[in-house]
């Protein structure tokens, strides 16, 4: 399934009608101390109202509820023909999942064979997702498109990762250019030799730029099916910042990590639920109990690990609507 995040003011433009489309649902997150009403009283957008035109009033109006740091408002196409507004806030005194500064290294740095395979690539992606074509491979510990012009495309890296890993190391570190860093962040997975770009890929996970974490968190991810289908590779990746990562603005790095640490934690890893709890429970409890299915399944299955059940069992509980019995579980003293 392809997910488009996009800016409010430009969700009208993108959907195939020329009517300003509806709001379905109206998520929110981050919230500790403010209570739930008075936020949606603020923002004063409600399921069925056209989607507002400019986020930017949307985040200035929640930023002036007293205690609120920071807000961030995204729009998600579609569900059901409905965009779905994410509303996040950042409360004095939360947690917060810092970034790096910006680099302030040399730009222009990447090859122009890395840089135009990277272009056609996103373009075959977008040819093939609009086809449907939306299969991958992860097994070989970075993505194998089942379309071929793609995957022919990606083929490319492995080669080009082996022959300019040092230079891609010190691009996703120095560069000053955030779209060469992002496009590092995607050709350093294809690198051979896995284990030796873990903590590039971390450090990236923590740059400034929202495409460079976001890519940097795909490319472990898929090095995190490979660990785990070839344990004697003895591939280990930490999931602190992951976790850290449940408790940033941005809605893409939440759902980003979640999904990650669902694949880390499939084996029952109980020093990574154990993490979770400590550092991020009352996130992981509100991404699980939001109303848009599909970005809240991947929380409600951590939610069910750190409770006991076995897969099974959070299965037949998501399935049969019982969410609130699970996550009570967590809640109670």
């Amino acid at each position: 399934m392809v997910v488009i995040l996009i800016a409010i003011g430009a969700l009208a433009a993108m959907l195939a009608s020329a009517q300003v489309p509806q709001v379905g649902e109206v998520e929110l997150y981050g919230l500790r101390k403010l209570r739930e009403a008075s936020v949606r009283r603020a923002l004063d957008v409600w399921p069925g109202d056209a989607l507002p035109p400019s986020r930017g009033d949307l985040e200035e109006r929640l930023e002036g509820i007293n205690g609120v740091v920071r807000a961030r408002v995204e729009a998600v196409c579609c569900e059901e023909g409905k965009a779905v507004l994410f509303v996040g806030l950042e409360e004095r005194g939360a947690p917060h999942f810092a970034f790096r500064s910006h680099p302030s290294g040399a730009a222009g740095l990447l090859p122009e064979e890395i840089l135009k395979t990277y272009t056609e690539l996103l373009a075959a992606l977008e040819a093939a997702a609009r086809r449907g074509s939306t299969a991958e491979d992860l097994t070989r510990g970075h993505s194998l498109m089942a379309d071929p012009t793609a995957r022919e495309l990606q083929e490319r890296f492995t080669g080009l990762a082996a022959e300019h890993l040092e230079l891609l190391r010190k691009v996703l570190r120095q560069s000053s250019d955030a779209r060469e860093r992002a496009v590092a962040a995607v050709v350093i997975g294809y690198a051979p030799d896995k284990k030796a770009v873990l903590d590039d890929l971390q450090w990236a996970m923590q740059d400034p730029d929202e495409a460079v974490r976001a890519n940097a968190m795909r490319s472990l991810a898929a090095i995190a099916v490979l660990a785990s289908l070839r344990p004697e590779l003895d591939i280990r990746i930490p999931p602190t910042w992951f976790v850290e990562m449940l408790n940033s603005l941005p809605l893409s790095d939440r759902t980003r990590a979640a999904a990650a640490l669902v694949n880390l934690t499939e084996h029952g890893d109980k020093a990574a639920l154990e993490q979770i709890r400590a550092r991020a429970l009352p996130s992981v409890l509100e991404m699980a109990r939001w109303k848009t299915l599909r970005y809240a399944l991947p929380a409600f299955i951590l939610a069910g690990r750190m409770a006991g059940l076995k897969q099974d069992e959070i299965e037949a509980a998501w399935t049969h609507g019982e969410r609130e019995r699970v996550l009570a579980k967590l809640e109670a003293p």
